[in-house]
């Protein structure tokens, strides 16, 4: 979600679809909310089918400011390109280009560079100014921005992935804030040279935060609920030519979401999206379940796991925290991690009226959802991980961007 508050040049480019400027009281057909994959492949794709289209954000702000250097994509090279109506600006295209070498596992900041020129190529004008809030209009919605303009649309796609939506356990309810953290708030750990740290989780990001930190110089112990399950070799490059690696390849879909076969059909939202909500969560539990990318496991040797415990309290004590656990030992660390993923509550993007949240069928925090992503308010849309609820879990990666956006432009042609 956008964070600027940069208005763009004060001039009007149509390329068929997508205006540069909103100046007071301007209005569109579609207008997007977040400008990271899921939002500027929905852009894409809306400007191609020829609807007049506006979105705002800051592009890929979320993966630069809450992602930390040396970090690394878990889904595949195959599995990561932004989508595009044509395919003309894949991962392969940019690397044909020299932009970057095909690397698996891809580095954030490779894949940064990537989505930048993306950008650039598919989604040039985008509106780098903040949406303050969303309201219900005659004949659609208003956008109340940043800088107090308003902007109507006919129709919203709020594509602001997980900002806000960070979970925090109760039991560490009070900390002071210098002493915990999530995992969103890190680009870098140089800070946490020299102290102990204990991250909590065991899944990707908190196997690879732990591994990072101690790469930093942190003395890091990782505390879960079980052991942590290790996905795939430790060296994929090496296996690459054998039979077996073969085989797994062809058996795995772009996005491998989930073990075979249930990660063929986290490939098929819309057929996902047809079974009954708990069918829904059970297969979103088992494809989402926490694990991590068996490259870490030779770089994690300094890290000290100590599966089978939860926090059960934890206590600050001037710079240090007290974390009591279930087996009834205790630790004390000078920072904690909370490596404990998210949980969706539309309510906490900040961004819709209240009155337009009364409107918004809802099961737990996420919006129920229609066909092409729509939700209970007509022309509203809601893209990505707010999505996993209604259409499964590879709304949660990169992939999903692709259906997400040839839903919603079906969707919104049928309504022009």
């Amino acid at each position: 979600m956008s964070t600027a508050h940069t208005a763009v040049p004060e001039r009007e480019v149509w390329n068929g679809a997508i205006r540069t400027h909103a100046g007071p009281d301007s209005a569109s057909q579609v207008a997007i909310i977040g400008a990271g994959p899921y939002g500027l492949a929905a852009a894409a794709h809306l400007r191609d089918a020829g609807l007049e289209t506006h979105i705002f954000g800051d592009p890929m702000s979320f993966w630069r400011r809450n992602m930390p250097r040396g970090m690394k994509l878990r889904s595949p090279w195959r599995g990561s390109h932004i989508a595009d109506p044509y395919g003309r600006f894949s991962l392969d295209s940019y690397a044909e280009q020299g932009g970057i070498e095909h690397a698996e596992p891809l580095p954030i900041g490779d894949f940064l560079r990537y989505a930048d020129w993306f950008q650039r190529e598919a989604v040039p004008d985008v509106d780098r100014r903040m949406v303050a809030r969303i309201e219900s209009a005659p004949h659609g919605f208003r956008l109340i921005l940043g800088d107090g303009e308003h902007f109507r649309a006919d129709r919203v796609v709020v594509a602001t992935g997980l900002a806000r939506q960070a979970l925090v356990p109760a039991e560490f309810t009070g900390i002071p804030r210098g002493s915990i953290s999530h995992s969103c708030d890190w680009q870098d750990f140089a800070e946490l040279q020299g102290r102990r740290v204990a991250v909590i989780g065991r899944g990707q990001s908190a196997c690879e935060y732990a591994v990072l930190i101690s790469e930093a110089g942190g003395e890091v112990e990782l505390i879960s609920r079980g052991p942590v399950h290790w996905l795939g070799s430790q060296d994929p490059g090496a296996t690459e030519h054998s039979y077996k690696w073969r085989a797994f390849d062809i058996l795995t879909p772009p996005s491998p979401v989930g073990p075979f076969p249930l990660n063929w059909l986290a490939d098929t939202p819309g057929l996902m999206h047809m079974f009954p909500k708990k069918t829904r969560d059970r297969l979103a539990q088992r494809c989402l379940r926490p694990a991590a990318s068996a490259w870490l496991r030779p770089r994690a040797g300094a890290v000290r796991m100590m599966p089978g415990r939860t926090v059960v309290s934890a206590r600050a004590q001037g710079s240090t925290v007290t974390l009591n656990l279930s087996d009834g030992t205790s630790t004390k660390v000078d920072h904690v991690l909370l490596a404990t993923g998210y949980q969706i509550d539309i309510t906490r993007q900040g961004i819709l009226a209240p009155a337009l949240i009364e409107k918004i069928r809802r099961a737990g925090g996420s919006p129920v959802l229609g066909r092409g992503l729509e939700s209970s308010v007509t022309g509203l849309h809601f893209a990505g991980c707010t999505a996993v609820s209604s259409f499964g879990p590879l709304m949660r990666f990169i992939w999903g961007a692709g259906y997400a956006a040839r839903a919603i432009t079906r969707t919104a042609l049928e309504s022009a």
